[in-house]
């Protein structure tokens, strides 16, 4: 048996375990308890293949488990930085080498750094959220007689001075206006004085949803951790309540959610990927069918297990220059749901770039796309061998890297998706052509042991290659997936943090606050303002959706009238 490394940790904690063992003592095992023990065993198996290999480190181990820190080549294959970034620019132009060069060593001019680091502190330009109080002098005017000549004359300055001050508060905060009351002696009759007009008509103005949907959806804050924060502060808020405020305002975010998905489907380039999520009531009802499908034929029974996983799904599409984050929980894989949302596109459009890793379950099924793979994916299994193989390795990372310092030059230099298809054509081109040759000669001569840890990740990197250097043949064609990775680990500390969902409209209700917190975000969208906007426009939105995007919604607020 040949160890492959588990898809997943198995997550149990200590009273799982034993009822666990409990039920392998009396032998009442249920299908789960058979997945569960399949994917533990696989993973001891192949931990302790790992150790029996003694090249294997403890770092390497210890990245397994907790997952690495850093993948830069300079930390990875210990170069000095300076070294890295001298060695990506020439790199595109440098002549073919059979085997890995060693770095040269810094001159002592170098052992100091030439430029200072900035100070870390922000100007008031970099709070654009903040309140801005404009105080007066409080003797002089612009054109008053300078009170210590007396001769010349006051001007304004263009810059004010700028004093910045910071107040903590309650993320939700709350107000009591208590409305005094007058009471007739003599007939009985009771008069309240009015509220004022601040006071608002709803006891939860629309900015409580907003900040409860972006500490829960967009930063991982669970409802119980905010009930105890707002408990402590004087201002208590239930975790209940605050579910009730913020799936109220669902429905107002529909149509917009609507609208990203369609243009999304539009998009010239599409990423998509997935991760693992715990949804209470789905894995209930899985294992209610499994215990209901008992009596069904085996062919039948083996397809109903076929499918046991939940997962959510990350898109992240470029649409017309801007980027669009869609988020989708449940039983699908990404390729089956970027297929739902690529059956919204026009029909006159070509089919759109798709980047995703090599696996199978990331297409979408019978739609066309451009396929690209993440050549980050195919990087990082030369990072995860390096410590065995350091110098095939290094050739390998010190290749990749000069590509990647010649798409940061398109990005500085603004290139358009034609430019810098023939950029890269030009500049990594005839990197990417010496090494597929020096992988091509790493097995045809038998350098490197096929089964071995270099010898599949060189293995993996031939095998996908068209795929993975599409971007030396298409315009537009990028080079990874890390935006859509990026964009799932909003999913992924929801799932550190809360653990799991409730329901499956629980789950429903944090993808579409999460789409619109993410895609507010990746256009540099003020999220909490936006989703406040929306829920003060429902008449608006509900007629003309496509006006109300995070990035033209200031255009729609701007031509209402204040009472609009």
């Amino acid at each position: 048996m040949v160890a492959r490394k588990p898809e997943e940790i198995v997550e149990m904690d200590v009273a799982q375990l034993e009822s666990l063992i409990a039920r392998i003592e009396q032998g009442t095992l249920e299908r789960e308890d058979l997945q569960t023990l399949r994917a533990v065993l696989e993973s001891y198996f192949y931990v302790t293949q790992l150790i029996d290999k003694k090249s294997t480190t403890i770092a390497r181990l210890r990245q397994l488990v907790f997952g690495a820190t850093t993948e830069k080549t300079a930390d990875v294959t210990g170069r000095d930085e300076r070294d890295a970034r001298a060695d990506g620019q020439s790199g595109a132009d440098s002549p073919a080498e059979d085997s890995p060069t060693e770095s040269s060593e810094p001159s002592s001019g170098d052992q100091q750094r030439t430029t200072k680091k900035g100070h870390g502190r922000n100007g008031a330009d970099d709070y654009p959220g903040a309140e801005r109080v404009k105080v007066r002098h409080a003797s002089l005017t612009p054109g008053a007689t300078c009170p210590e000549c007396g001769r010349g004359t006051a001007y304004e300055l263009n810059r004010p001075g700028v004093l910045i001050r910071f107040v903590g508060q309650p993320p939700v905060q709350a107000t009591i206006y208590e409305l005094q009351k007058l009471r007739c002696h003599l007939c009985g009759k009771i008069f309240t004085a009015q509220a004022p007009d601040k006071a608002g008509q709803r006891k939860y103005d629309a900015t409580v949803a907003s900040m409860i949907g972006l500490l829960k959806y967009g930063s991982g804050v669970p409802f119980n951790r905010l009930q105890g924060l707002q408990g402590s502060l004087g201002v208590p808020l239930s975790a209940s309540t605050q579910w009730d405020i913020v799936s109220a305002v669902v429905d107002v975010f529909q149509p917009v959610y609507e609208v990203l998905i369609r243009q999304a489907a539009d998009g010239d380039v599409v990423h998509n990927d997935d991760t693992s999520v715990k949804i209470l009531e789905r894995m209930g009802a899985r294992a209610k069918q499994q215990a209901m499908d008992a009596s069904l034929d085996e062919k039948t029974k083996q397809n109903a297990a076929e499918r046991t996983g939940l997962f959510t799904t990350g898109v992240v599409a470029d649409h017309d220059g801007r980027r669009i984050a869609l988020f989708f929980s449940g039983s699908q894989h990404a390729g089956e749901n970027l297929r739902d949302v690529l059956k919204r596109r026009a029909a006159e459009l070509p089919p759109p770039i798709q980047m995703c890793d090599a696996l199978s379950r990331n297409r979408p099924g019978e739609l066309q796309t451009i396929l690209a793979n993440c050549l980050a994916h195919a990087r990082r299994q030369f990072v995860d061998v390096h410590d065995r193989f350091p110098d095939e390795c290094r050739y390998v990372l010190e290749a990749i890297e000069v590509i990647y310092c010649n798409d940061a030059i398109t990005r500085k230099e603004g290139m358009t998706a034609e430019e810098r298809l023939q950029f890269h054509q030009a500049q990594s081109g005839p990197t990417m052509d010496r090494l597929r040759d020096w992988l091509k000669r790493q097995i045809d001569e038998k350098l490197v042991e096929p089964h071995s840890g270099l010898g599949a990740a060189i293995q993996y990197l031939r095998k996908h290659w068209e795929k993975l250097t599409l971007f030396l043949r298409k315009a537009g064609a990028p080079l990874d997936n890390n935006v859509v990775e990026r964009a799932l680990k909003k999913a992924i500390l929801h799932r550190k943090n809360a653990l799991f969902y409730k329901t499956q409209n629980g789950a429903s209700v944090g993808d579409l606050y999460m789409s619109l917190i993410h895609t507010c975000e990746l256009n540099d969208a003020n999220a909490f303002e936006y989703l406040t906007a929306l829920q003060e426009h429902a008449d608006q939105i509900a007629a003309a959706p496509e006006r109300w995007l995070p990035w033209n919604y200031r255009g729609a607020l701007s031509v209402l009238s204040p009472a609009g």
